[in-house]
């Protein structure tokens, strides 16, 4: 009897990331579900893995802004038990003053970078920890810790896709199932065409490659890192963070109004 291959699904895979995530996971002999709002590059993308592969690649057009698009990948993830691995890469940005867009574009940005990936994780996750093995990598952004003027709705998007990371991983802790935070800084993906910033304007050195920053997420994923910052040489920074920001939070649980706070 034939023994089941394992599949992976990745959303955002016509280009950038998560088509190098595409690309190194069929080399790991994952066949693959790929989403995207572009057929004609998923279609080229697609025969070109299966060509180089072997593996089986299946593509299916959503827009994850939109319910109708996130129901669709919803289903086929609750549908086929064959992937045990969700990739949630789609994402955009628009780094750009708060008030130059209108609500719904913001509420479209938001969906896309939360809602997308949370109600995504929830359609798979039962099924992870029914059976006690799979991996979820959510992908978010070094802007996650930082927010700047123009990166509000943005950097707030990613530090729910950080904390949202963190909370699962905190409640699944005990169990086999996977779940890795990616926090890309500038990496080279056409993001950047539709953010409002280009590359030519970030500082020399500072952008790294698609290829590059899979394959450190992946080899972070492969050392059980839960979180990833792939450019990030001192881990101990990191460690400080996690440091900190645990002894804030212990600080405010005394329930007493802080003495600079004056109470009649």
């Amino acid at each position: 009897m034939a023994t089941q291959r394992i599949t992976a699904l990745i959303t955002g895979a016509s280009s950038g990331i998560g088509a190098v995530y595409a690309d190194r996971l069929a080399a790991r002999n994952y066949d693959l579900v790929l989403v995207a709002r572009r057929a004609d590059r998923l279609q080229a993308l697609s025969g070109e893995l299966e060509k180089r592969y072997g593996v089986r690649v299946t593509t299916l057009i959503a827009d994850l802004s939109k319910a109708e698009g996130i129901q669709r990948v919803e289903e086929t993830l609750r549908q086929e038990r064959a992937i045990e691995l969700l990739v949630n890469n789609a994402g955009a940005a628009n780094l750009a003053p708060f008030l130059s867009s209108d609500a719904d574009s913001h509420e479209a940005l938001n969906t896309l970078n939360t809602t997308a990936l949370m109600r995504l994780t929830l359609a798979v996750l039962p099924r992870f920890v029914e059976q006690n093995r799979g991996t979820i990598i959510n992908i978010a952004s070094v802007l996650a810790f930082h927010a700047r003027a123009g990166s509000a709705v943005y950097s707030a998007t990613k530090a729910w896709v950080l904390n949202f990371t963190r909370g699962l991983q905190e409640e699944f802790a005990e169990s086999a199932v996977r779940i890795q935070a990616v926090l890309p800084a500038a990496t080279a993906t056409e993001i950047w065409g539709n953010s409002g910033v280009t590359l030519d304007s970030l500082p020399a050195g500072s952008v790294m490659t698609t290829e590059n920053l899979v394959d450190a997420a992946l080899a972070g994923l492969d050392q059980g890192e839960l979180v990833t910052i792939p450019p990030v040489e001192d881990l101990a920074l990191w460690q400080r963070w996690e440091e900190a920001r645990l002894t804030l939070f212990n600080a405010s649980r005394n329930g007493t109004p802080a003495s600079r706070y004056p109470i009649a």
